[in-house]
């Protein structure tokens, strides 16, 4: 296997993660899910188990807030789901610093795509809507526009998704 990278972009309720999700059962009969999310609360953890079972037993699932890099995952399709949320906690662990933020996902991001695996990165774009009135929003809006820059300059494919449509943008 070689390393392959696709990002797969788009707006809230897009279709990004499903598309994400049939693409890696395509490539593989036992994907892994990488879920970057913090658990915020018990409601949440309900609904982090909720769909861990809707995925079914073929799944290997991994939480994983910062470091996907030390999980290794020679050989396998990996469905990251979302660079936003995992952007999130770069973010806020630092202060709000985008540059230090943005630097550290770089780092990070490079670390973990060295491996030879499939890599899909679900990621939103959330500068697509108005610009938010609130200063840490509009930071943060700006660092999640450059890090999926990134990402995207790294991938060998980019899909936009539009109302359940995968767009190829890339490769």
């Amino acid at each position: 296997m070689t390393r392959r990278i696709i990002l797969v972009t788009g707006g809230q309720r897009s279709g990004k993660s499903g598309y994400a999700q049939r693409l890696a059962l395509e490539l593989s009969d036992c994907p892994v899910y990488m879920a970057t999310s913090r658990v915020w609360d018990e409601e949440y953890r309900k609904r982090i188990e909720r769909h861990q079972r809707d995925r079914g037993p073929q799944w290997t699932n991994i939480e994983e807030e910062k470091a996907l890099s030390k999980h290794h995952l020679q050989g396998r399709v990996i469905v990251i789901d979302c660079v936003t949320l995992w952007g999130t906690n770069f973010f806020f662990d630092q202060d709000s610093n985008v540059d230090l933020a943005l630097q550290e996902l770089k780092e990070e991001f490079d670390r973990f795509t060295a491996q030879e695996a499939t890599f899909i990165f679900v990621t939103n774009e959330i500068g697509m809507g108005g610009v938010a009135e609130n200063t840490i929003q509009r930071r943060f809006t700006d660092m999640q526009g450059w890090v999926n820059q990134y990402i995207a300059e790294k991938a060998d494919e980019v899909v936009l998704m539009v109302s359940g449509i995968g767009v190829k943008v890339k490769g």
